[in-house]
């Protein structure tokens, strides 16, 4: 009898354990669903709390507080291990897969080191403190000391490079080509701007352009909250954008139903601007309207809060993108909540762009914010949010993201490394090249799906 009860009792515990474990599983898949209404985190961006989710402020991290986190670091030997890249299942262009210009990804051209820039730019990002002070006393503060502590839990195959460096985008531009991704959303200030912790970029974009046109790529724009951003300086900002660049053959325009052919731009942090600024520019009655002149565009909001589908009405945008990568984090970022907000479109012959990632960690910049991290799962996340986004018929699909390695949501190939106080997280058991390869699989599914139903709003692209 004794030996019946144990035998029972450790079975018993052995059930709770795969029970417990399966229901992690499942919330790393989709967050409960009781308050979408403010999400965890939701005051990490602007106007909704006055700190940007997308970076900034100031710190020199002690090299004890860099081991970067959900990585088992018990008995680390003081070795530094990185991978090489390896070039022997590269393919060449003419053995590529054809592109998806309906497949768009997020891009980062704001990375520097010594070699190219004269110092590490984004790879030293600081360590943002909460901004709450009895918060952030728990956690360490300082700044990260490249080249083998970076701003990031992942480690990229080309190491710290440099966005100015022509053979790191050449490489870029292969990779995307390689995933069947046909248009790259690059974050862009005006040529007077940066971010907080990076240098002017508008002067790659040349570069860039003439890269993406030798993969057949193309080019948008994702103008992001620069200082002081209003309509009056958006049409200034769209005017410069359009005589410079719209001429290049890698530059990007979409085709609508009434013949059109439409340059695009994704606005970051729309919703910080008021409607009434935004009918300026966006209505044909506004005051410095864009609206059937050479300046006119398709404007793409950021919807965060589902109160913010009237104000995108009002402002005269035409369509909403969603963006990040962490299912629940915001009403928009919601898989089980697309299928509304492509209802809603429809109704107001909107695009619907939802954005699809393939996890999310922050914590090497955020060690304060684990509640939004999202595990890989070996791609599963990223596989369930494709399938979540295929499900609506969206206009497009946006991909956060190319390399934005702050917060782990880059399909870029990355590679295992270890230092001495540093254990990176990776792709393993699968390849670097894992994300795109996913990436490519499923831009093969939309390619095919898309032709089985017809859009009401957009037709093809030029």
């Amino acid at each position: 009898m004794a030996k019946f009860r144990r035998r029972t009792c450790i079975i018993l515990s052995l059930f709770v354990l795969f029970i417990f474990s399966l229901m992690m599983s499942l919330k790393m898949l989709r967050p409960n669903t009781a308050t979408f209404g403010a999400p965890f985190g939701l005051d990490l961006l602007p106007e909704l709390h006055q700190h940007t989710v997308h970076l900034g402020k100031k710190l020199d991290l002690p090299k004890s507080d860099r081991i970067k986190s959900e990585t088992n670091t018990k008995n680390l030997k003081s070795v530094e291990i990185t991978m090489k890249p390896s070039k022997a299942s590269e393919l060449s262009l003419e053995e590529l897969p054809p592109l998806n210009y309906f497949l768009h990804v997020f891009y980062y051209s704001w990375y520097g080191n010594p070699q190219f820039d004269g110092k590490y730019i984004h790879w030293n990002h600081p360590v943002l403190e909460h901004w709450d002070p009895r918060i952030a006393k728990n956690y360490p503060q300082g700044r990260h000391n490249p080249p083998d502590d970076i701003g990031s839990s992942f480690y990229p195959e080309l190491g710290s490079y440099s966005s100015r460096d022509p053979s790191v985008i050449e490489t870029h531009m292969r990779q995307m080509h390689s995933a069947s991704i046909g248009v790259l959303a690059l974050s862009w200030y005006p040529p007077d701007s940066k971010d907080e912790n990076g240098e002017a970029t508008d002067n790659l974009v040349p570069t860039i352009l003439d890269k993406a046109h030798k993969y057949n790529l193309k080019v948008t724009f994702h103008i992001e909250p620069y200082s002081n951003r209003d309509d009056q300086n958006m049409y200034e900002n769209v005017k410069y954008i359009i005589d410079r660049y719209g001429n290049h053959p890698a530059f990007y325009r979409y085709k609508t139903r009434t013949g059109k052919s439409l340059p695009m731009f994704y606005v970051y942090d729309s919703y910080i601007m008021k409607p009434e600024k935004w009918a300026n520019l966006l209505t044909t009655s506004g005051s410095h309207s864009v609206r059937n002149s050479p300046y006119d565009g398709l404007f793409i909001a950021l919807l965060v809060e589902e109160k913010h589908k009237n104000d995108i009405l009002q402002s005269g945008f035409d369509g909403i993108y969603t963006y990040f990568a962490t299912n629940g984090f915001t009403y928009g970022s919601s898989h089980q909540n697309w299928a509304n907000l492509k209802f809603f479109c429809d109704k107001y012959n909107l695009m619907f762009i939802p954005s699809v990632g393939p996890g999310y960690i922050d914590t090497s910049i955020r060690p304060w914010n684990t509640q939004n991290t999202r595990n890989r799962i070996n791609g599963k996340y990223y596989e369930v949010g494709l399938a979540a986004a295929l499900q609506t018929h969206p206009s497009l699909i946006s991909i956060t993201s190319f390399n934005e390695w702050h917060e782990g949501t880059q399909i870029e190939k990355a590679v295992p490394k270890r230092t001495s106080n540093t254990v990176y997280l990776d792709y393993r058991p699968h390849k670097p090249s894992h994300y795109l390869e996913l990436t490519r699989k499923w831009s093969e599914k939309y390619s095919k799906d898309r032709t089985t139903y017809v859009l009401d709003d957009q037709m093809a692209v030029s």
